[in-house]
């Protein structure tokens, strides 16, 4: 007799499907239609970058590099956080170099935690943040943010979240799905709360460079020993399929973080390492013109919306805006689905970002300024006869 088979891990198991990942084909499998559901530019990763790879593929750099990454790598990484941030790492000890954002959130998670401990996460939030706490190990503590209060994370919020079994608070500014920034007095805010009980901040910052008012500011310029920075070159290089991120924090906890990379990924691909270093050397103009771009997409967006019934907290930052579509009484799922199979639009339902989302949808604007009008005008055309006439801004 042939025993039945074991189970299966059941923190995977009661794991959802991703709500982004129904929208990355859509315009493939509906001829016609238009996706704002991914959050991926628009752009190509530019020419320079590009032969800078070419060069070093041709010349036969195709072996893996140290562990953490190309030594040059990490030292140009470092000094840019030092320019930028004004926080000093040391690229031997306290950088790696990591297969995107997304790795470095699972190595910093595993680091952290032991089985049961807590993270405290403001919703709505990015898809991966809950899933990647639960398959480390630990348990998320959400705090709910509203559009009444334009996204913020509220300290004070944070603070009645916390409990003996808390070990750290995640943090991402700009935010996904919202575009909001997190004013500096609230960051700071939140770091006291984390000296004050002894926990570690995990600050996503992969949309740094993507902010379109006032100037970037990260968790570890007030608190470096506390802080894991993770920053990447996918949103403002246009290198999201290369892969390539990395994370910064103090040696102790880096070197965990390192451990667990050299066990499970050795080392992030030399090609896409060879990318990023020559982005540093050469991407700011590409960038500055995508910043620029992506600005006027937003504005134009965020007016079209507004225009249409639909309210919608101005995103300073990475490249979404999020809606209210309560106006219309449908729910986020029910009004996606409708409007894809009406108007062949896809946008991504506020509930696939934690419960605090549902009544919102994530439109991205990282499309053609094009492809953003004819969505638009469907969006327009598909909310109308759902709101009242006097609802709707003259």
């Amino acid at each position: 007799m042939t025993a039945p088979a074991m189970p299966l891990n059941v923190a995977v198991e009661a794991c959802p499907p991703s709500g982004i990942r129904r929208y990355f084909d859509v315009e493939r499998r509906m001829p016609g239609s238009i996706s704002l559901g991914v959050g991926e530019p628009d752009f190509s990763t530019p020419e320079p970058i590009r032969n800078a790879v070419i060069a070093s593929l041709q010349s036969g750099e195709t072996s893996y590099t140290a562990n953490s990454g190309l030594p040059e790598l990490r030292d140009a990484i470092c000094r840019m956080t030092a320019s930028s941030i004004d926080v000093e790492y040391d690229p031997e000890t306290e950088c790696l170099v990591t297969v995107g954002v997304s790795e470095g959130l699972d190595l910093a998670l595993r680091a952290l935690l032991n089985a049961g401990d807590q993270v405290v996460v403001a919703e709505p939030c990015y898809v991966s943040y809950i899933p990647c706490i639960r398959f480390a190990g630990g348990v998320a503590v959400t705090v709910p943010t509203s559009a009444s209060e334009g996204f913020r994370c509220d300290p004070e919020r944070v603070l009645g979240a916390i409990t003996p079994r808390t070990k750290a608070i995640l943090v991402a500014s700009p935010a996904n799905p919202t575009g909001v920034t997190q004013s500096i007095d609230d960051l700071k805010a939140i770091v006291d709360i984390a000296e004050k009980y002894g926990l570690y901040i995990i600050s996503d910052e992969i949309y740094a460079r993507l902010r379109y008012e006032g100037v970037h500011s990260s968790a570890a310029q007030f608190n470096r020993e506390r802080t894991i920075l993770l920053n990447g070159f996918s949103k403002a290089y246009a290198m999201t399929g290369w892969r390539v991120a990395y994370a910064c924090a103090p040696q102790r906890v880096l070197s965990l973080l390192a451990r667990i990379h050299q066990y499970t990924m050795l080392c992030a691909p030399r090609v896409s390492q060879v990318a990023a270093l020559e982005a540093l050397r050469v991407g700011e103009p590409f960038v500055q013109a995508m910043l620029q771009e992506y600005d006027d997409r937003r504005r134009f967006v965020v007016q079209a919306l507004h225009t249409a019934g639909l309210p919608c907290v101005t995103p300073t930052g990475a490249f979404y805006a999020f809606p209210d579509i309560r106006p219309t009484g449908l729910t986020s799922d029910r009004f996606c689905e409708r409007l894809l199979d009406e108007q062949q639009l896809a946008v991504v339902p506020g509930s696939a970002f934690g419960s605090a989302g549902e009544g919102h949808i994530r439109c991205s604007y990282a499309a053609s300024m094009q492809k953003l009008q004819t969505a638009m005008e469907r969006l327009t055309q598909f909310v109308q006869p759902l709101i009242p006439r006097e609802a709707i801004p003259q």
